[in-house]
């Protein structure tokens, strides 16, 4: 496999991405995966549906009503131009902020069965020693559900890796800014080099074997898109 340098700095971009995003995933969706493993609310069933959303909604419907809400006439572009800070389609920001939405559910239903598997025996125990509420978080809650934590992490990051549809319509296709390694391949096919475009797929491969296979080595019941059974 031979790599140019616009190769090079998709790849580094497409890494880049993904980190940030698993991170972001992870803060985001570890109090929330928790919220709806054990409330009784009403609004249970609507926020579950409106996680799970980028599982069933095409890349291309999901990418342009993002494009909208933080284009110049959305609520979230208005919001950032009065703040001074722009608009964010087209940048990495941007990017980021679409990606975090567009992985949400491969985090968020990995570390919610998982808290659910354990049950609430353990947060019992520990409420009967005087362990207070974010005391039981951080000492029962996060260890028990270890194995969900790191099957979203990876899902999270491999599932960005991925990406292409919701890329291409927030980010463009702008090479050091948005360009990530998906968008490349597309690049190199349009302009029948099908030699580069060989080497980013197979290296794409390549990766997510690995990752599926370090995934169900670690894991062996683990459910692409629900996470830990």
């Amino acid at each position: 496999m031979t790599f140019s340098p616009a190769d090079l700095t998709a790849i580094w971009l497409t890494l880049k991405l993904a980190t940030c995003v698993t991170l972001l995933l992870l803060l985001v969706g570890t109090p929330l995966a928790w919220w709806l493993a054990n409330t009784h609310s009403r609004w249970k069933s609507p926020v579950s549906a409106v996680v799970a959303l980028p599982i069933v909604l095409p890349p291309s419907v999901l990418g342009f009503y993002l494009l909208v809400f933080m284009g110049p006439n959305g609520p979230l572009g208005e919001l950032t131009q009065a703040l001074g800070l722009g608009v964010l389609p087209f940048t990495f920001s941007g990017l980021v902020l679409a990606s975090v939405v567009y992985s949400l559910p491969f985090v968020v239903q990995p570390i919610q069965n998982a808290i659910e598997a354990f049950g609430q025996r353990p947060l019992e125990v520990a409420a009967t020693l005087r362990a207070g509420p974010l005391d039981r978080f951080f000492s029962v809650v996060l260890p028990q559900a270890r194995p969900g934590l790191l099957t979203a992490a990876v899902l999270g990051f491999a599932h960005t890796v991925g990406e292409f549809g919701v890329v291409l319509m927030i980010g463009g296709n702008i090479p050091g800014e948005t360009q990530v390694v998906s968008v490349q391949i597309y690049d190199h096919v349009e302009a029948l080099d099908y030699a580069g475009a060989h080497s980013l797929s197979l290296l794409m491969v390549v990766f997510s074997f690995v990752v599926l296979f370090a995934l169900y080595a670690f894991n062996p019941r683990a459910v692409l898109g629900t996470g830990v059974k």
